[in-house]
């Protein structure tokens, strides 16, 4: 440390003045008393004083956390008890009859106060565990480690020193204080690997831990000097501990000051060490029998002990991994908000009904949509949206028999499944679906009407299920042009509906040579500061009559039509240039990262990947910098030909994978095995339920899952700042949603990017 630094950090250089003071006298009189006794003792209170006042004035900072403005008031406390201990045993040596190192009942209190204190301090601090199953898992880790510990502590040290000097009233207080000191310094490394960065900074803890293992190990010196009553191993200590408790709450007050965001532990390294811990006993009870040691039989419990936490905790990892399994499974086969069958599932029941083994069987399909459903989004939120869709869900299973499957296709469409049921009888049950749904919904505080449009087509064993789903569809679009909830059944007359569809197709392919598409960008932030990271590039139609269509109404039909292909080109070519624009201008400030959607027809066209790279090399945006984000559906409809080959060959260009909406469709953890990803992105279904009870379950798991596969992970949707900080504390780093921004227009997104004030 340099002299302009000590004079930045005038309580460190206090410290370590006194510190060195402290040093030079006690060398002094290591051979042979030398000068007042008192010099000795002066430098230990007058060291525990410079951070217990350090502390308390850093405590009234208004930028602190209330669990971090309590920690340092604990830790000004701790010093302050310190500091009258030293006084006290200043007082003891100093005032009897014949130099002693014995310390008085006060005196043993106070430095006891002192270690209760901080103990308590570091046990507050949050554990950022995320549920009761983490809970334990980490107190299990911590539990064996310290039985470790202490097992080491009493045979190398406090066992020998306690022959050496007997087992008096001091000796054994000496030992007592001196094991808790270590085991506080056990528990100190515990708390900076597995806990409270979010209020204290890493650094901070270590120097407190590095301070904590001095003053441990004090008590190896001290029973050198048994034979020097007027030295004491305290006089020493103590100024060298309070230079790491110094410098940690300055190098707190420095980050506090800058106002760096706080860093959350990601990752566990520490549940290793359990492990070395069982290694390290069984191999010092072999050692202890070979040699007919006296402390056999002690470590031969403690290592049986540590046995059975270590089976524990395995006990527990194998249920907790059962669990997430099996939360896992579920949210792969049903619809994260409505708790219904999702779409793959419904389709595997379809399939089932119409087995060709029982034919003559008749089967009816009932295909949901709700009328101005995007209506109730856009002017009342999501959260209004969500709950009707949930109401929707709950009214619609009543509805229906006991053995039907209602299923969430996705967005505002539903599907019923009705197996052994006739044409006539599956009319019946849409009308009971459109009275349950024809009294108004309480959602988000709105009353709210609800038009459905129901479309019903009945087929029989044997049949397709495609074919079903798609008369039932076209039979849909007729409900529709029918005012108020009403159902339509299929018949061969309905067929017009694809006509629609190919109009659209051919005004989508004019609207591409016509110019009549443009793009958004949607930023892509760090959690911890809002910093931008990248965007999402969305495209849009701005239709001449129509005016802007929601790419929901255009995409389907460019899939259908092949146009996806030429579609897809031309929003990879005109977001990569603009990228390439950015960055000219703006440097190191413009996005990092660009996310561009892709779609199963996409990736199996033979020259996509060819065309991408073509891109990257005309606009001279890095192959790292491009990520191609696919659905989970997409994901699934991939088989291992020429798709999933392109998905390589673009992995081995550089260019990343992301796994979109995530937890919506038929994830597996084999698809994530076979599939290059390298990011998931957690739907906005999971990141919207942060708000209600069971808030954290499933990002918690999806994180737990991406950590396990070494993927990174972005939330979609976060729409408020409680989602932000809860997804914050589960260790989530990057996000975006109406929270951050809506998707922007190229100039509106310049003009954040020119000015720096408004990118933060």
């Amino acid at each position: 440390m340099t002299y302009g630094m000590l004079r930045r950090n005038a309580p460190v250089a206090a410290a370590m003045g006194v510190a060195a003071f402290a040093v030079v006298v006690f060398a002094v009189n290591l051979a042979a008393p030398h000068g007042p006794a008192a010099l000795l003792w002066i430098a230990a209170p007058v060291a525990a004083a410079i951070p217990a006042v350090t502390a308390t004035r850093f405590a009234r900072m208004p930028a602190l956390t209330p669990a971090s403005r309590r920690f340092w008031r604990h830790l000004a406390a701790t010093c302050a008890l310190m500091c009258l201990g030293a006084t006290l045993n200043a007082r003891d040596a100093l005032l009897a009859d014949t130099p002693t190192q014995d310390m008085s009942l006060p005196t043993v209190l106070a430095y006891a106060a002192a270690v209760l204190v901080l103990l308590w301090s570091l046990g507050r601090l949050p554990l950022g565990v995320t549920g009761r199953r983490d809970l334990l898992r980490v107190s299990l880790d911590a539990g064996t480690v310290l039985v470790g510990v202490a097992v080491f502590m009493w045979h190398f040290q406090a066992h020998p020193m306690l022959d050496k000097t007997g087992y008096h009233t001091t000796p054994l207080l000496m030992v007592t204080i001196t094991g808790l000191l270590e085991q506080l310094t056990v528990f100190a490394i515990v708390k900076v690997t597995l806990a409270g960065r979010a209020h204290i900074a890493r650094r901070s803890l270590q120097l407190f831990a590095v301070g904590l293992l001095a003053g441990g190990c004090s008590s190896i010196v001290q029973q050198f000097i048994i034979g020097r009553p007027d030295l004491n191993i305290a006089q020493v200590v103590i100024p060298v501990v309070m230079i790491s408790a110094t410098a940690g709450i300055e190098h707190q007050r420095r980050v506090t000051a800058a106002g760096e965001p706080p860093r959350i532990a990601t990752n566990r390294p520490f549940s290793r060490m359990p492990y070395l811990a069982i290694a390290g006993i069984d191999t010092l009870l072999l050692i202890c029998i070979r040699t007919g040691d006296r402390d056999t039989l002690v470590v031969a419990v403690a290592a049986v002990a540590l046995t059975g936490l270590v089976v524990w905790r395995q006990v527990a990892a194998f249920r907790e991994n059962a669990h997430l399994l099996d939360r896992l499974d579920h949210s792969a086969t049903h619809d994260a908000l409505t708790g219904l069958p999702n779409r793959a599932l419904f389709h595997d029941r379809l399939a089932a009904a119409l087995d060709p083994a029982r034919p003559g069987r008749p089967v009816s399909v009932a295909l949901i949509d709700l009328d101005d459903f995007k209506t109730v989004n856009d002017t009342l939120g999501h959260g209004a949206g969500d709950a009707l869709l949930i109401a929707v869900a709950a009214r619609l299973s009543a509805a229906v028999r006991p053995g039907d499957t209602v299923a969430r296709l996705g967005g505002d469409e539903f599907v019923v499944l009705l197996d052994n049921v006739t044409g006539a009888d599956a009319e019946n049950t849409a009308r009971r679906m459109i009275a349950a749904l024809a009294e108004p919904v309480l959602a988000d505080g709105h009353d709210l009407l609800v038009r459905a449009s129901i479309g019903i087509a009945t087929g029989r064993g044997g049949d397709h299920g495609a074919d079903l789903l798609r008369r039932a569809d076209i039979a849909m679009y007729a409900a529709k042009n029918v005012s108020g909830s009403a159902y339509q059944h299929y018949r061969a007359g309905m067929a017009n509906a694809v006509a629609d569809t190919a109009a659209t197709g051919a005004q989508l392919q004019r609207a591409l040579a016509d110019e009549q598409l443009y793009l958004e960008y949607q930023p892509i932030v760090h959690l911890a500061d809002g910093r931008l990271r990248g965007v999402e590039a969305l495209v849009r139609w701005a239709h001449p009559t129509r005016g802007v269509i929601p790419p929901a109404d255009f995409i389907p039909v460019a899939e259908r039509t092949g146009l996806i292909v030429p579609l897809g080109d031309w929003v990879l070519r005109t977001a990569c240039a603009q990228l390439t624009d950015w960055t000219l201008r703006y440097g190191t400030d413009a996005p990092g990262i660009l996310n561009v959607n892709v779609t199963a027809r996409q990736l199996s066209d033979p020259g996509f990947a060819d065309r991408v790279a073509a891109t990257l090399s005309e606009t001279g945006v890095a192959a790292t910098r491009l990520t191609l984000e696919i659905t989970e559906t997409t994901a699934v409809e991939l088989n291992a030909g020429s798709a999933v080959a392109t998905l390589h060959t673009l992995r081995e260009m550089g260019v990343r994978i992301a796994l979109d909406d995530f937890g919506t469709g038929q994830s597996t953890l084999t698809l994530l095995h076979e599939l290059p990803v390298d990011q998931l992105k957690l739907d906005r279904s999971f990141t919207q339920g942060t708000t209600s009870g069971q808030r954290d379950t499933m990002p918690a798991a999806v994180i737990a899952l991406a950590r396990a596969v070494d993927l990174d992970i972005v939330a979609e949707g976060v729409e408020t700042a409680d989602q932000a900080t809860r997804l914050t504390a589960l260790g989530y780093h990057h996000a975006q949603g109406y929270h951050f921004a809506r998707p922007l227009s190229a100039d509106q997104l310049t003009g954040m990017l020119a000015t720096p004030a408004l990118q933060t």
